[in-house]
């Protein structure tokens, strides 16, 4: 008499996004010290203002000060305060570059699921796309602006429109890859509609890469909107921003450097820290830029016995 054994097994979990969050931060340890600059910024901007002098407040007696003990920054052409006005412009610049790359994002991401998953409606969008990325950025952005009027939301329209082709074209081709795999084709198979699908199956796997791509976007938005500011193009004085007060400062680049130093130095410290935390998260996500930077650093790596 043979007894049949049965061993039991646990299934085996997919790990949670929490946890592949942890171990990717606990691998790269440059992913951890860049987000954790670019999150000191942010809160910075956040809550410095509560504790310093308005934005507003003029002192013609004290104009163009050179940085000391009671202004850090030193002071501007109206005797207002640099340092008050970087935090408070950053709030305006980190915010509106935060809009746009959401409002970029999703719709960039909608037409990319949409154009690589229904072929019937992927010759049209991606023409259009074409044609919206035949154009340079920064000249369709001020050709927008211009016609529709200076203001916060003609920007915002302005540069949704720029950067939507580029998230559009990403998340296609990976919609491409994906749409081929034996699983949807089992999925289709089982009767699934193809909307169902588009939801259930596919959206899940282009998400990843879609944050990434909003990280990345989020550092060209800035450099854009800081360039539109900087041409009065985007939002005007006395609101202060990053690049309008780069515009107020040139005037006296000689007289008073630092008018200029310290919004276009944060600009740069922001925009270095994004593209950084945007390749670190690329790597993560994306096989074959993971396996291209695992080739590069095992190229560059000197034999063991020279």
């Amino acid at each position: 008499m043979s007894v049949a054994l049965v061993e039991k097994t646990s299934p085996v979990r997919e790990p949670r996004p929490a946890g592949r969050a942890g171990k990717l931060f606990r691998r790269n340890r440059m992913l951890v010290i860049t987000t954790a600059l670019l999150a000191v910024i942010v809160l910075a901007v956040i809550v410095l203002p509560f504790f310093l002098p308005s934005v507003s407040a003029t002192d013609p007696v004290n104009r163009l000060l050179p940085p000391s003990a009671a202004h850090p920054l030193g002071t501007d052409s109206f005797g207002r305060d640099v340092l008050a006005r970087l935090v408070s412009g950053g709030r305006a610049s980190l915010g509106l570059s935060a809009l746009i790359t959401l409002c970029a994002a999703f719709t960039g991401l909608v037409i990319g699921l949409i154009s690589g998953f229904f072929r019937a409606a992927d010759a049209v969008l991606m023409r259009v796309m074409d044609a919206w990325m035949s154009f340079p950025a920064i000249i369709l952005a001020m050709a927008l602006a211009i016609s529709l009027g200076a203001s916060i939301w003609t920007e915002l329209i302005a540069l949704t429109v720029i950067f939507t082709p580029f998230t559009a074209r990403v998340i296609r081709s990976r919609v491409l890859g994906i749409a081929g795999r034996a699983y949807i084709g089992a999925a289709r198979v089982s009767g699934m509609s193809r909307w169902k699908i588009l939801v259930v199956h596919v959206f899940p796997n282009v998400l990843p890469l879609a944050l990434v791509q909003v990280v990345i976007l989020s550092a060209a938005a800035m450099l854009v909107d800081g360039a539109m500011s900087f041409l009065g193009l985007g939002i005007a004085p006395p609101t202060p921003t990053w690049g309008n007060m780069i515009a107020e400062g040139r005037s006296y680049l000689v007289q008073a450097p630092w008018l200029v130093i310290a919004p276009g130095v944060t600009i740069m410290v922001c925009v270095f820290l994004l593209n950084l935390i945007g390749s670190s998260l690329r790597i993560a996500v994306d096989a074959r830029a993971r396996t291209l930077s695992e080739m590069q650093r095992l190229r560059t790596r000197r034999p063991s016995g020279s």
